[in-house]
């Protein structure tokens, strides 16, 4: 996912909130905004991190 501008990061949060019929005070979504940006920023480290064509996903979570 690219970086998306401040002003777009809202907007994107306000779309997908409607989308969902999630209520999100008008106060509070610069906050949510940001804190999307920061999990997109986590996720995409996760999921740009290679693996190898021979990995197989665990059957059993074993901690």
């Amino acid at each position: 996912m690219s970086t998306l501008p401040e002003q777009s990061q809202t907007e994107y949060v306000e779309q997908m909130a409607k989308l969902i019929d999630l209520p999100i005070k008008p106060e509070y979504l610069p906050g949510v905004g940001e804190n999307f940006a920061r999990i997109a920023a986590i996720a995409q480290i996760v999921t740009e991190f290679p693996l190898p064509d021979t990995i197989e996903a665990a059957p059993v979570f074993e901690p």
